[in-house]
């Protein structure tokens, strides 16, 4: 199987779109083909979350189908209701044994990107119920858009514009293990006032620009940058494995991708962060062993760090005038400059 470096380098994952560039905000649907195990950690100070609870190890729920990331705050929760909508449809054609209850699983984490102040431009419902409908109808198997797309179409750090991002690796067993999340932290990604990003020592190739890490870090690197405080960040995600897990496992995973988080964003779950990750199985292949656990636990912090420059990298204009520019606008000549040298 070649590799995407996305997240439905897994098999059985599919992920599906829908944006409104006028509102300046999205919805990214993540389905599963079949029911997964999944926990999470939700270590944010400000979360908008729905149906987590049930994720609890603890808790009698062990499957969900589908899994929703959305801007729009808590309004953008309606998603699940479209998405469950979608589910159900389906569910529909599909024959049940008798006495069979079907009732869809759906999971999400919300980012806020609404104007100043929260106004909400649109009428007595929010619009992302027909959204969530609308990227699950587009949910696929294969590539799919990073950057300004989906979830993380109005996403923004405290520096440059966000956005959503995937990778994917393959631990020396042979476990696959991938990540979706969608940047809007109230740190930065990139250090200090240049191009580089924290994640630059995990980086593969050159997902996000290639440019390394600076020579060294100077104090004015590692001053505080973060939004006014009136205003809510998140980096929300999804990070998956195809070995066959727990729930209590599948909650280290997420706690795990975490990791990752503060190591692509600096700083981290701040009180107005809402950072969220659900982990799933996929459960395609045997329950690994505890050297192969420890790769996969390895590779998540990786791979979400990887994920979150992808994110703000990929990021593109919206139309209309912005307050943040994108990562190319603002640092695009100095990594022609870098691949210039390169060649020579």
């Amino acid at each position: 199987m070649t590799s995407l470096n996305l997240l439905t380098d897994i098999p059985g994952i599919r992920v599906g779109h829908s944006e409104d560039l006028n509102l300046r905000t999205g919805v990214t649907v993540i389905l599963f083909d079949d029911p997964v195990t999944a926990s999470g950690s939700f270590p944010g100070g400000a979360p908008a979350l729905r149906e987590t609870a049930l994720l609890e190890p603890e808790n009698l729920v062990e499957h969900i189908h589908a899994v929703v990331l959305s801007g729009g705050s808590t309004y953008g929760l309606d998603a699940t209701t479209g998405v469950q909508a979608w589910l159900r449809e389906q569910f529909g054609n599909a024959p049940l044994p008798p006495g069979t209850i079907r009732v869809p699983i759906v999971v999400q984490a919300s980012l806020y990107d609404l104007p100043a102040g929260g106004q909400t431009p649109w009428g007595r419902y929010s619009p992302y119920a027909d959204m969530g409908h609308q990227a699950a109808e587009n949910a696929r198997h294969g590539c799919f858009r990073l950057g300004t797309a989906g979830a993380g179409t109005g996403a923004t750090t405290a520096t440059l514009r966000g956005g959503l991002g995937s990778a994917s690796t393959i631990t020396p067993a042979g476990h696959r293990v991938a990540v979706l999340v969608a940047v809007n932290a109230v740190g930065t990604a990139t250090i200090g006032d240049g191009p580089h990003f924290w994640s630059a020592p995990f980086e593969r190739g050159h997902e996000f620009g290639g440019l390394g890490m600076p020579a060294h870090l100077t104090s004015e690197d590692l001053r505080l940058r973060s939004k006014w405080a009136s205003v809510t960040g998140t980096t929300i995600g999804l990070i998956a494995t195809d070995a066959t897990l727990t729930k209590t496992q599948a909650k280290r995973l997420a706690i795990l991708a975490q990791d990752g988080v503060a190591r692509g964003v600096f700083p981290a779950h701040l009180p107005l962060d809402g950072d969220a990750v659900i982990g799933v199985s996929t459960r395609e292949k045997p329950a690994p062993t505890p050297q192969e656990w420890t790769e996969i636990l390895h590779a998540a912090t990786q791979v979400t760090a990887r994920a979150i420059a992808r994110g703000v990298y990929e990021a593109g204009p919206l139309p209309g005038a912005t307050s943040l520019p994108t990562w190319h606008e603002r640092f695009g000549e100095k990594e022609r400059q870098v691949s210039d040298t390169i060649q020579k």
